[in-house]
Order: C-alpha cells, then sequence, then structure tokens
C-alpha cells in the first residue's frame, strides 16, 4: 500500500456555506501528502448551492438527485472510488481535514478502520449533551453485543482499505450506515482503532440528525450487523 491512491469521499446536503472550506482545506492536505489522491463530493439532492459550489473545486461531484440519505450517498461514492484506502468526513466543518494522514498512517501498519473519535480527543463538546447521552447509550449496546471496547460508534471521520469496505456489505441509507460500518467493522475480525479527533460544533446549521426516528434506525441497524 506504499503508493495507494486516496479517495476522500464527503457527503454533503445544503451545506453551500461550509463545503467550500471544507474542500479547500482537504485539497490543501491532501497535496501537502504528496499522494495519489481524489476527492469525491455526493450531493443528497441539495436544494441550496451546495453542488454548484463544490463544482468548482478540484473534485469529483456526484448527484443523487434528491435527498436518498447518508448512507446512499457514501456508498455511492464508495462504488465512484478508485483509491485502495477510502476517507470518509463530514461536509459541515466540524472536522479538520488536517487530521487526515493521522487517520491513514495506521492502515499501513496493520490496521483496517480507523474511526475518529470525538470522545478521546477535543470533540466533546461539539454534540448536544442529549446526542452525547445517546451515543453513550448506543457504544453500551454495541460493546455489549461485540464484547469490544469504543467510544464514539456514530463518528463520519473514518479511513480504512477498499479490500475491507467490499467485504462489509453496506446497505444502510441513512445516518445508521456509521452504526454499520462500526458494528460490522469491529464484529468481523478487522484491526479497528480509534483515533483522537478535534472536532468543532457546526458553523451554520443545525444537526440533520432526526433523534428518534434515527434513533430507532440505529438500534435496528445494530441488530442488522451484529446477526445477520
Amino acid at each position: 500500500m506504499e503508493h495507494s491512491v486516496i479517495s476522500v469521499v464527503i457527503p454533503a446536503y445544503n451545506e453551500e456555506k461550509s463545503i467550500g472550506e471544507v474542500l479547500s482545506k482537504t485539497i490543501s492536505v491532501m497535496e501537502s501528502m504528496r499522494a495519489s489522491y481524489e476527492i469525491i463530493v455526493v450531493d443528497d439532492g441539495s436544494t441550496d448551492k451546495t453542488r454548484e459550489i463544490a463544482s468548482k473545486y478540484k473534485v469529483a461531484v456526484l448527484s443523487n438527485g434528491k435527498n436518498r440519505g447518508k448512507g446512499y450517498a457514501l456508498k455511492k461514492g464508495f462504488r465512484h472510488a478508485r483509491g485502495q484506502i477510502i476517507v470518509t468526513l463530514d461536509s459541515d466543518g466540524s472536522h479538520d481535514p488536517k487530521e487526515i494522514p493521522r487517520l491513514i498512517e495506521p492502515l499501513y501498519n496493520g490496521v483496517d478502520i480507523t474511526a475518529g473519535s470525538r470522545f478521546l480527543g477535543n470533540g466533546k463538546n461539539s454534540t448536544t449533551k442529549l446526542n452525547r447521552v445517546g451515543n453513550t447509550i448506543i457504544n453500551a449496546i454495541i460493546m455489549t453485543l461485540t464484547r469490544k471496547y469504543i467510544t464514539d460508534s456514530q463518528t463520519g471521520f473514518r479511513a480504512f482499505k477498499k479490500e475491507v469496505l467490499s467485504k462489509l456489505n453496506l446497505t444502510a441509507k441513512g445516518y445508521e450506515i456509521e452504526t454499520e460500518l462500526t458494528v460490522k467493522g469491529l464484529n468481523n475480525g478487522f484491526k479497528y482503532l480509534e483515533i483522537p479527533i478535534n472536532c468543532r460544533k457546526r458553523k451554520h446549521h443545525y444537526s440533520k440528525l432526526r433523534l428518534i426516528v434515527d434513533s430507532i434506525k440505529i438500534l435496528k441497524a445494530i441488530l442488522k450487523s451484529k446477526f445477520t
């Protein structure tokens, strides 16, 4: 994997105020790494100028046509990715692209999946107290079922080998994609490593997570990922 192509997949839905900064920083980081790379933005049916702004940068822009969900968007990006290493990060500006190299490095040393943990780093206050409580409960359920320790099952900042991704058989269409990636990553013999990350509160928008509806989907995803 010494000369691996790196694919950065960024799902985006109505993020016109942040997508430009995210792409500018990501491009700068990837250029500084002097690695072969591509950046894929998957516009999930945005009704603002997200797609128009993204198209001004040195990236590939795909469109879902309508809002289909984060999982659908990520899987579309994965299908088009040509890299041996895939990185995912959110488009709302909460993740720092400068930390991409820290997520990638362990993949060259035997790790299969790295997950950026807000709760190991300085991102504990980047989300609401209610969401932190929810994350803690979900983590506890996952740890009970997998018997493996996890601090941030819902992170959107990850890196993994494409060969591993092909074995996960991802089916989730919405935010529960993060849960599916976590459970299947922990439960199928892959070497899974959490990396502390800094995470900041989103600048321009509230979270698009629908607490009750998406929590139910997440719980279903845990069970489905564990027992299928």
